[in-house]
């Protein structure tokens, strides 16, 4: 496929429990355009957290190989795959992961400073996209599920990633809340040609994509 954002060729990652081996991507094959919006589905315990990790270059494959924008993401070394992280992909997780110490804007703020960048500006920005530039200077604390998923979405495009990656990014909040989320998220992909790649057990949520990819026992498919 011309114009990937991710490819993976015959991907592999399992886990021992025990004695027990249990391989849950099971030679995986994949590629996503520039741009699109796939949403991964499939049965609970089916690998979809494991294989958005290992796309995302959090979880290390068995075997198999994952390229975004053309980089073998696990071809690099530990740190210069934390720099390719942190300037070509954004991670929205299911639980919010702030700082409890730091305001929305100082967490907001912090890939920029891991990068060695002064990033308040440009987290005031990313802070306006999703809607929260009046709580910037709210700790997590005071802030409710969604407005805290909303902080976690402009921390992770604040350096504006080609990919975004989305864990079940509603799966802590009420319908309306969630809603939000997901229009929050679909804006952004499309507005800036983001490449979003979302896990979700909501097939409605997943409706509004251009994809919805299916992982069962090991193996991916199309909807």
């Amino acid at each position: 496929m011309q114009d990937a954002m991710i490819r993976t060729v015959d991907l592999h990652r399992g886990y021992r429990i025990g004695r027990k081996s249990i391989e849950v991507l099971q030679g995986i094959d994949l590629e996503i355009r520039r741009g699109e919006r796939v949403f991964l589905c499939g049965p609970s315990g089916a690998g979809k957290t494991t294989l958005l990790y290992t796309l995302a270059g959090l979880e290390r494959p068995e075997r198999g190989s994952v390229h975004i924008h053309g980089v073998d993401l696990y071809a690099m070394g530990r740190k210069q795959q934390a720099a390719f992280r942190n300037r070509e992909i954004g991670y929205v997780f299911q639980n919010y992961h702030l700082l409890p110490e730091l305001t929305a804007l100082e967490n907001v703020a912090v890939p920029g400073a891991i990068a060695g960048h002064n990033t308040t500006e440009a987290a005031m920005t990313a802070l306006e996209r999703v809607g929260l530039a009046d709580r910037a200077d709210h700790l997590p604390a005071e802030l409710s599920g969604g407005e805290q998923q909303r902080v976690a979405i402009a921390r992770a495009i604040v350096n504006e990633p080609k990919v975004l990656f989305a864990d079940e990014p509603t799966g802590n909040l009420d319908s309306r809340n969630g809603a939000e989320i997901m229009r929050i998220l679909m804006d952004l992909a499309t507005e800036h040609h983001v490449t979003l790649v979302v896990v979700t057990h909501d097939r409605s949520l997943a409706n509004a994509g251009d994809r919805t990819l299916v992982i069962r026992d090991g193996s991916i498919g199309s909807e």
